[in-house]
């Protein structure tokens, strides 16, 4: 088996295989980030060859991005009874599926159909939670570090995607630059059927930084249905007031991020006379920022109290979106907004994922975390539907970004109230 004689070929290197998991967990990561975040060009080409409206389209990216984050602690149930490669292939398939089928669309239904829920579903069955089960199952050092890689795949999927969509869409047409993302899923699917394995007792070794020398123990069936599961994690979880600020916080992070900045600031810069190509460049700044930001965050989350650095990341991202409409839509206030903004777009994600782990216990730390971030999608959905409802009554974006800094800068104080993380004895095991 491949994955075998791989593990044994880098091990004679000192290099442990749960780095070859986070490589092409990146990769699948930076995909679906790319998938996630293309409709954002595709609004005006879809506006002007269909004649639908801004919140028309929005309430199909709406859909997407509920689906996404509910679909979240369910796809962690599926990891934990099917493993973790059949779950992302299955997943890959419909988000292929889904994909090719919208090349045909014609009616907005269909667009809801396809690009809010089966979209929506594909890609829910991985999103944050493949990376976050990943990092408790290959790694007991620098878990930290490892959700911030990962986690920064989104910020690389659109460094590498919408700069590149947005030109092939505005040379060749919207199909075709669809067509290249279905293309690029088709070779993550392939790597992913290569060298994707479920633990590292899979291919003979302990997790990374494990030093003892017991046999480890068998993992324990779960053979659990998968709604007890989910709905099980979340009755424990939900006793735990982490749990609900951890939630509250990242539904302000989804709609001041995916659901806010990801799909409509190219249509509202476009408002101030900024050609699209040059926006999704914006775009790819900031996913330079956040590139390097996420990483660092991570290498922080590992060793600093991460309720404090998601008060500064929360805070800091408010002020920044306040900021925006202030900066005359020039050159020089977009480049400092790309930068501020870009520096902490998801650098919240390894703190949360960290306290997650440390409240509940990492055998079910994908699972509440899974929940969490429904949170996150909830909140992107709303920023996505509200948004494009703003654009449509008021003919102005600005209020949906005010409104989204407001809710950063409540996020920050709550962060503070969560206590020191002690493991809770409700939710430590099935």
């Amino acid at each position: 088996m491949i994955s075998n004689w791989l593990a044994a070929a880098l091990g004679r290197r000192n290099i442990h295989y749960g780095w070859v998991m986070v490589g092409v967990t990146f990769l699948t990561a930076l995909i679906a980030a790319g998938t996630v975040g293309a409709p954002g060009v595709f609004i005006l080409p879809l506006q002007k060859e269909f004649g639908w409206s801004t919140a028309e389209i929005s309430s199909a990216l709406s859909i997407r991005f509920i689906l996404f984050g509910l679909m979240a602690p369910f796809a962690a149930a599926l990891m934990n009874r099917y493993g973790l490669r059949n779950v992302t292939l299955t997943a890959q398939l419909i988000v292929v599926s889904g994909l090719l089928a919208s090349l045909a669309m014609t009616q907005v239904w269909q667009l809801v159909l396809l690009w809010g829920v089966v979209i929506g579903i594909g890609t829910g069955m991985t999103a944050l939670v493949l990376g976050a089960t990943i990092a408790a199952r290959w790694f007991v050092a620098q878990r930290g570090l490892v959700i911030g890689i990962m986690t920064a795949s989104v910020a690389t999927g659109q460094l590498v995607f919408l700069p590149l969509l947005a030109t092939l869409t505005e040379r060749f047409g919207w199909r075709i630059a669809l067509s290249l993302v279905c293309v690029v899923l088709g070779v993550s699917a392939f790597l992913v059927l290569l060298v994707m394995r479920d633990r590292p007792s899979d291919v003979g070794l302990r997790p990374f930084g494990d030093t003892g020398k017991e046999p480890l123990p068998a993992p324990t069936p779960s053979n659990a249905p998968i709604m007890a599961a989910a709905l099980g994690t979340l009755r424990d979880a939900s006793k735990s007031p982490v749990f609900w600020i951890l939630f509250a916080t990242f539904f302000i992070c989804g709609a001041s991020t995916n659901g806010l900045v990801q799909v409509h600031l190219i249509p509202m810069c476009l408002d101030f006379g900024i050609p699209q190509v040059q926006t999704a460049s914006l775009l790819a700044a900031m996913g330079i920022f956040d590139f390097f930001g996420t990483i660092i965050s991570g290498w922080l989350s590992d060793r600093y109290d991460n309720r404090w650095l998601l008060f500064w990341y929360y805070g800091l991202r408010g002020l920044s979106l306040i900021f925006l409409p202030f900066t005359d839509f020039s050159f020089y206030g977009l480049s400092l907004f790309a930068m501020f903004y870009g520096l902490d777009w998801i650098a919240t994600v390894p703190p949360t994922v960290r306290l997650t782990a440390q409240s509940f216990g990492a055998e079910r730390a994908n699972l509440v975390f899974g929940w969490i971030f429904a949170g996150h999608q909830l909140g992107a959905g709303a920023a996505a539907f509200g948004a494009g409802l703003s654009r449509t009554v008021y003919a102005s974006y600005l209020p949906a970004f005010f409104i989204a800094g407001a809710l950063c800068l409540i996020a920050a104080s709550i962060a503070l109230a969560i206590k020191r993380p002690v493991l809770k004895a409700a939710v430590a095991a099935a």
